[in-house]
C-alpha cells in the first residue's frame, strides 16, 4: 500500500469524516484526531489518530464492523 501523503486540510477532514460515521452508530473515539507527528520531519505523512477507547466502546466498533461485513 503506497504512503499516504495527504495535505494537512485532507487529513483534519477525514478525521471529521470518520468521527461523524462513527457518531452514526453510537460510537465517540474521544482521542480521535490528526496524528501530529506525521507533520514533522522529512518524510511526513498525515494520519489520523483514533486514539484509545474503552473496552464497551472497542466491542461496539467490532460489531459495527462485522454488521457491515456480512453486508
Amino acid at each position: 500500500m503506497p504512503l499516504d501523503r495527504s495535505l494537512p486540510d485532507d487529513v483534519h477532514d477525514s478525521a471529521e469524516e470518520l468521527r461523524t460515521a462513527l457518531q452514526a452508530h453510537g460510537i465517540t473515539l474521544p482521542s480521535l484526531g490528526v496524528g501530529l507527528p506525521g507533520f514533522a520531519g522529512v518524510y511526513s505523512v498525515s494520519l489520523v489518530a483514533l486514539g484509545n477507547c474503552n473496552a464497551a466502546t472497542a466491542r461496539r466498533l467490532a460489531e459495527v464492523l462485522r454488521e457491515a461485513a456480512t453486508r
